[in-house]
């Protein structure tokens, strides 16, 4: 079984965006038929995860032939997506964010199945998550998701009906309206 990571609240999760699209058999085969589908699919699911493990998410795409500079954007909530900058690949890009993230009081993990990258980035100080490990994350995430939202929608809207003499229970709700005149 897999063990569930323990963030803590200031944990940073960088990720090499095209590796993990080109990993995950279900965004790989978007990804052969738009390219941008599968980008949006992988910050829709990220942005997720993100919310449910409490973590700072970067995702970094490699505009290393796309001439320009590089442009950051924050997509939904928190999580920042950054196109790197003109002549910049996406591992040079994430080694240079593990630098600047890097402290004392928080962990930089780096996700990629680019073995050299996760080399690099060990030695910078960032722990390595596979594309593997991700996605095993992710959808356990989206498990534990779906289990709280079936388990809270299954709970009585009121608690108290059928305990409660049928008076007082209107008496109550008057209350709450702001209809009680007593």
């Amino acid at each position: 079984m897999h063990e569930k990571r323990k963030f803590l609240r200031e944990d940073v999760l960088l990720v090499d965006g095209y590796n993990i699209i080109g990993a995950w058999p279900e965004l790989a085969s978007l990804k052969s038929e738009k390219l941008e589908d599968a980008r949006d699919r992988l910050l829709d699911m990220l942005s997720d995860y993100q919310s449910y493990a409490g973590l700072i998410v970067i995702v970094v795409f490699d505009a290393f032939r796309v001439p320009g500079s590089g442009a950051e954007y924050r997509h939904r909530k928190k999580m920042q997506v950054v196109f790197t900058r003109e002549r910049e690949t996406a591992d040079e890009c994430i080694e240079r964010l593990v630098g600047e993230w890097i402290s004392v009081r928080r962990n930089i993990y780096v996700a990629t199945s680019d073995q050299v990258e996760q080399h690099v980035a060990f030695g910078r100080g960032a722990l390595r998550v596979s594309a593997r490990e991700l996605r095993i994350e992710v959808r356990q995430s989206r498990t534990e998701i779906q289990t709280a939202i079936t388990r809270d929608s299954q709970i009585k809207k009121n608690p108290l009906d059928g305990i409660l003499p049928d008076d007082v229970q209107r008496r109550l709700e008057r209350m709450r309206r702001g209809l009680d005149d007593s």
